[in-house]
C-alpha cells in the first residue's frame, strides 16, 4: 500500500530495513496454538450442542452463547494456517487471497467474540439487577437482532483488510500481516482496535460484572458457597479477558503512537516484535476459555451433559434390545426424567 505522507514512508522504510527476530516466537507459539486447538475445539463443539438446546428452550442468553461458540470455532479454524506460517519461518506460501481471507476471519472473529462477551455480560446484568423487568427486556428476537448487528458491523469494519498491502504475499519475504509493515491505514486500525475493540468492552465488563457481584452478594436467596462461586467466576471472567487481550492491545497502542515519530529506530521494532507475536498468541486462549467460563462451569450445564449422556446411552441400549424408537418428546422425557423442560430454563445460564 502506498504511503500517504512522509511520516508513513519513513516508518515503513525503517521497518523494511530492520531484521526482525521471526524465529524467537516459533516454539512457544506452536505449543500455544496446539494446546488451544486441543482444548478449544472439543469444548466449543460441546458448547454448541448445549447452547443449541438452550435456544430451543427459548433461553435468550443461549443465543449469545451459541453465537460465541460458533465464532470461536471459526477463529480456531484459522490457527492451523498460522501454525504452518510460523513453522516456515513466517513465510506464507498459500497466496495473497488465502492470507487476506485467513487474516480477515481471524481478526473478524476476535472482535465479534469480544463484543458477544459484552452482550453476555449485559444480558446477565439485566437478568440479575432488573430481574422483575427482565422478561420484557430480554427477548429472543432482540438477541438475534443484536447478534446480527454485531456480526455485520464488525465484518464491514474489517473489509479494508482485502485492500491492504500488508496482505500481499507475492514478495521475496512472503510476509502475511506482519506488524512491522506500519502504514497510516494500519495505524488507524490500531487506534480503533484499542478504543472500540478493547477499552470500551473492558469498561462494559467491569461495570456489569461489578453490579452482578453486588446484587448476588446482597441476595438472601443464595447461600455463602454459591456467592463465593459467583465471585470467583466474575473475577475469572475479568482476569482472562485482561490476560488474553490487554497485552495485544497495549502493544497495538504503542505501535500506533510510534507511527507518528519519523525517526523511530530498528531497536523499537525488534524489541516489540516478540512480545507482539506472543500477545497475539495469548488472545487465542480466549476461544478455549469461553466455553469453560460461560457454559461448562455452570452446574446446570454439567447436569445437562450427564443427562444427555445417560439418555444417549439409554437410547443405544433400547435399540440394541430391538425396542421401539423414541418417537416423541414425551417418550424422551419419560426415559430421561431429569431433563429440564422449557419452563424455568430462562435463567439457567445466568448464574452458575
Amino acid at each position: 500500500m502506498e504511503s500517504t505522507n512522509g511520516t508513513s514512508s519513513n516508518a515503513l522504510n525503517s521497518t523494511f530495513n530492520c531484521s526482525l527476530p521471526y524465529e524467537n516466537d516459533r516454539l512457544p507459539l506452536l505449543v500455544l496454538y496446539g494446546i488451544v486447538l486441543i482444548v478449544g475445539v472439543p469444548a466449543n463443539i460441546v458448547t454448541v450442542y448445549l447452547t443449541f438446546l438452550e435456544v430451543q428452550r427459548k433461553n435468550v442468553l443461549g443465543i449469545y452463547l451459541l453465537s460465541l461458540s460458533v465464532c470461536d470455532l471459526m477463529y480456531l479454524g484459522t490457527l492451523p494456517a498460522w501454525a504452518v506460517y510460523i513453522h516456515h519461518g513466517h513465510h506464507w506460501y498459500l497466496g495473497s487471497l488465502a492470507c487476506k481471507m485467513t487474516g480477515y476471519i481471524f481478526f473478524n472473529n476476535m472482535y465479534i467474540s469480544i463484543f458477544l462477551l459484552c452482550c453476555v455480560s449485559v444480558d446477565r446484568y439485566i437478568a440479575v439487577v432488573y430481574s422483575l423487568k427482565s422478561r420484557g427486556l430480554r427477548q429472543m428476537k432482540l438477541a438475534v437482532i443484536v447478534t446480527s448487528v454485531v456480526v455485520v458491523v464488525v465484518a464491514l469494519g474489517h473489509m479494508p483488510v482485502f485492500t491492504m498491502a500488508e496482505g500481499k504475499t507475492e514478495t521475496k519475504e512472503k510476509r502475511c500481516f506482519e506488524p512491522g509493515q506500519n502504514t497510516a491505514t494500519v495505524t488507524a486500525f490500531n487506534y480503533a482496535r484499542f478504543v472500540i475493540g478493547f477499552f470500551i468492552p473492558l469498561c462494559i465488563l467491569l461495570v456489569t460484572n461489578r453490579a452482578i457481584l453486588s446484587m448476588v452478594q446482597a441476595s438472601d436467596g443464595l447461600n455463602s458457597e454459591q456467592k463465593i462461586k459467583v465471585r470467583y467466576l466474575v473475577l475469572a471472567v475479568i482476569l482472562f479477558f485482561l490476560v488474553c487481550f490487554a497485552p495485544y492491545h497495549i502493544i497495538l497502542l504503542l505501535r500506533a503512537v510510534s507511527f507518528h515519530f519519523s525517526e523511530r529506530s530498528c531497536i523499537f521494532d525488534i524489541t516489540l516484535y516478540s512480545p507482539y507475536s506472543i500477545s497475539l498468541g495469548l488472545s487465542t486462549l480466549n476461544s478455549a476459555m469461553n466455553p469453560i467460563l460461560y457454559v461448562l462451569a455452570s452446574d446446570n450445564m454439567r447436569k445437562e451433559i450427564c443427562r444427555s449422556t445417560c439418555c444417549l446411552y439409554s437410547g443405544v441400549l433400547s435399540r440394541q434390545e430391538a425396542g421401539p424408537p423414541l418417537s416423541s418428546r414425551g417418550d424422551y422425557q419419560r426415559n430421561c426424567p431429569g431433563l429440564r423442560s422449557s419452563e424455568g430454563t430462562q435463567e439457567g445460564l445466568v448464574v452458575p
